[in-house]
């Protein structure tokens, strides 16, 4: 992705992280531009506090799950905190909002506007007359042009992960005076903007060694409120200490440390007093706030917490002293008595190392937010079952994305809203739920898609001598039927039982309404009106005759003897619990379809590169982060994949093989146009094809958990606000940062529909 906000593409793309099939597809009708976008399902929750309450000095001691074994964020090996590094210590000229919206920063940048469309488009930056690099040297033209050279892809010499953008440039010139710097595009670029975030002195762009190896382990010249003071691979920390020659407002910290930590490790970190802020699991969570709770005004404890209070611990010595003598008085077993004892004085050093655990943790409190990202489930389109569109489409219809939903963010008191567009998250521009394209979760109408793909129930998987073997047949009367008709045998699914009328007793029901009925077989309610799916919404498309045979629930399918079962494969780490808890979700929900899984899970090291990559799954969950610049960033993801020179397919980010030349169409020209109105309405479009594509099938956006010191301020959990690193700092004795009082519930489904 961009660098405004969420960090570099190459980086963020590993988070984690076929054309147009033989189903007629209607035409979709994506969301017009007049409609809003709605806001952010939940605010940044940041502590957030004035400048004047915010105390000079102090060190922030900061987790993360890595040291860089880079600092150009340019470069694919660069990591997130690459990325934090570079908002600390380098020029942005855009930074992101609280709505995930590209803002001018106004430390660097004066203005920038486009002062030319023809014959080719000109951006003027007029840059901050103070903004000045840590050697005493002007940001100016030389920077932005070594920046362009290095990252154009015309010279193989430097070692870039991406050139988007700057691929597009034609040359860049010295305006009127030195502060004004003058871009001249090739050919119109939409997503200029994403240009020159961060920005980096010539020192490190002007020549290949320097490009490729100076900025690995320090950066000797910045322009941020930090500077890098040095990388501590021993020690597993980055040091960032406050910039002299900074020209804003002075950073409230003296230091930041950005130490490496291990997830499973930072609740230890923080009672030991060796953290101040950290990225947490859910789990963690719970400790914390518990922690927190009001405390008995007698004994200091948690009034909610474990039975480990001082007095606990003296009662626990009490009872074994007594036990102890009523054992030797009355010639019982002492033996017997002194194992109770032991076990008794385990179980007092138990809780009141909990109860110690708990009073450190009650200096913390978790900050809570929705991070920049989504989860998908990715389905592989490039063989087996799921080369099938209508497979993928009836995968895609098994699933009850709002329960999966609440299944992750309603335990954390996050809104639970499925995420309804592939290119943007509730509260950006180009926001708009184009799930309709796809259709409403509907059992029955999976089930259908599957019986025209041939998928059938069948009895044994292999064939017996005397036997045939489990699947499809061809149906001679079905096809009779598809001859005769005049509509080519084509219909919605669904359309079948759209009355109580047409002599199929499964659609009778004595309670239906007149507008619309129940599937008994799957409880949900489906649409009765013509030319309708789920919820209004078209794109489920099977031959006519082929409504699901009754009784057909959680019945393995097969087809030419092979069983329907796909291979879901997902990350074994400690921090991985929450997506194997949906991967059991969404394997309840196949199954009622007749879809087995066979779940597979692999070191973390290996899951994104070995398998996501490599193709090596069926089904897998990984996340994209969200993008100020969607036309730009999301474009790899979702291109349709091309035959390389040497024989191979090349995929470039679209992991899951599945894409049209329609969708890389609207693409181009959403990055083409300067019209914001008609590049938003572009995007739209190429969401709702994607969704009809079901190649991918967004879920929930990820929940972001932060424990952060209860007396630091504008720190935690940022949402996708670019965090404002010179006002960090722990608050004045006294002063209190302020904090949303609950996520906000705004549905992007109730503000933006397509």
């Amino acid at each position: 992705m961009s660098h405004v906000g969420v960090g570099p593409r190459a980086v963020m793309r590993l988070v984690a992280f076929l054309t147009a099939g033989v189903l007629a597809v209607p035409a979709l009708a994506g969301c017009t531009s007049e409609e809003s976008a709605g806001k952010p399902l939940a605010a940044p929750d940041v502590a957030a506090a004035t400048r004047a309450s915010v105390s000079d000095g102090g060190t922030l001691r900061w987790a993360v799950d890595s040291v860089p074994d880079t600092l150009n964020t340019f470069q694919s090996d660069a990591d997130a905190t690459t990325t934090r590094v570079a908002q600390a210590v380098l020029p942005s000229m855009y930074r992101m909002d609280e709505n995930g919206s590209p803002v001018r920063n106004p430390d660097y940048l004066e203005s920038a506007e486009v002062v030319d469309t023809e014959p080719k488009q000109v951006v003027v930056y007029k840059l901050n007359q103070q903004a000045v690099w840590s050697d005493g040297r002007e940001i100016g033209a030389a920077d932005f042009a070594a920046q362009w050279r290095a990252l154009s892809g015309k010279d193989s010499a430097y070692w870039t992960a991406r050139n988007a953008g700057y691929d597009r440039i034609e040359k860049i010139e010295r305006g009127a005076d030195d502060l004004e710097v003058k871009v001249t595009f090739s050919r119109p670029y939409a997503d200029w903007k994403a240009l020159f975030s961060p920005l980096y002195p010539k020192d490190v762009m002007g020549t290949p060694d320097a490009f490729n190896d100076g900025a690995r382990r320090s950066l000797k010249v910045t322009a941020g409120p930090f500077t890098v003071k040095k990388v501590d691979t021993k020690a597993d920390q980055v040091v960032l200490t406050g910039n002299p020659r900074w020209w804003g407002a002075p950073a409230k910290l003296d230091k930041i440390v950005l130490r490496a930590v291990p997830r499973d490790e930072r609740v230890s970190e923080l009672v030991a007093g060796k953290l101040d802020l950290a990225e947490i699991d859910p789990e963690t969570a719970d400790e914390v706030t518990l922690a927190a709770a009001p405390r008995d005004p007698a004994t200091g404890t948690p009034l909610m917490g474990p039975q480990g209070s001082p007095a606990a611990g003296a009662q626990g010595r009490s009872a074994a002293e007594a036990l102890r003598s009523w054992a030797v008085a009355n010639g019982s077993d002492e033996e017997a008595a002194e194992e109770e004892i032991v076990a008794r004085e385990e179980r007092r050093e138990a809780e009141a190392k909990a109860a110690r655990r708990q009073k450190a943790l009650s200096g913390f409190e978790v900050r809570k937010s929705l991070e920049p990202a989504y989860t998908q489930l990715a389905l592989n389109g490039s063989g087996g079952p799921l080369a099938d569109e209508r497979v993928r489409r009836a995968v895609a219809r098994a699933l009850d994305r709002e329960k999966l939903a609440e299944t992750v963010l309603k335990p954390l008191g996050l809104p639970a809203e499925p995420v309804g567009s592939h290119l943007a998250l509730s509260g950006q521009p180009a926001y708009a739920d184009g799930s309709g394209a796809l259709g409403e979760q509907n059992a029955k109408e999976a089930r259908a898609l599957l019986a025209d793909a041939g998928w059938v129930r069948g009895g044994p998987v292999k064939k017996k001598d005397g036997e045939k073997a489990a699947g499809a047949e061809k149906d001679e009367d079905n096809e009779k039927k598809k001859s005769e008709g005049d509509d080519d045998g084509t219909y919605i699914v669904g359309e079948d039982d759209k009355n109580a009328d047409d002599g199929n007793a499964d659609s009778k029901n004595p309670d239906d309404k007149s507008d619309g009925g129940t599937d008994r077989e799957s409880g949900e309610k489906h649409s009765s009106g013509k030319n309708t799916a789920q919820g209004g919404a078209p794109g489920a498309y099977a031959p006519k005759g082929t409504a699901a045979p009754a009784g057909s629930v959680a019945a393995p399918l097969a087809k030419d003897g092979k069983a329907l079962t796909l291979r879901f494969v997902l990350p074994s780490g400690a921090g991985s619990e929450t997506l194997r808890t949906v991967a059991d979700r969404i394997t309840d929900m196949l199954k009622e379809i007749g879809i087995g899984t066979e779940i597979t899970k692999v070191p973390d090291e290996s899951y994104f590169k070995d398998h996501i990559a490599a193709g090596e799954y069926d089904l897998a969950l990984y996340s994209w982060p969200a993008s100020a610049f969607p036309a730009t960033d999301a474009r790899p993801i979702y291109a349709k994949p091309v035959p390389a020179a040497d024989g191979s397919l090349n995929v470039a980010q679209n992991y899951t093989r599945v894409g049209t030349d329609q969708v890389d169409q609207l693409f181009d020209r959403a990055m083409t146009t300067l019209d914001q109105k008609e590049a938003r309405d572009l995007l739209r479009k190429a969401d709702s094809r994607i969704w009809a594509a079901a190649g991918s099938i967004p879920l929930y956006q990820r929940p972001q958990l932060t424990v952060a010191r209860k007396n630091l301020a504008n720190a935690g959990a940022f949402g996708f606000e670019t965090p404002v690193y010179e006002n960090m700092g722990f608050l004045n004795k006294g002063a209190q940062g302020s904090r949303p009082s609950a996520p906000s519930t705004s549905s992007p489904s109730s503000s933006a529909s397509s």
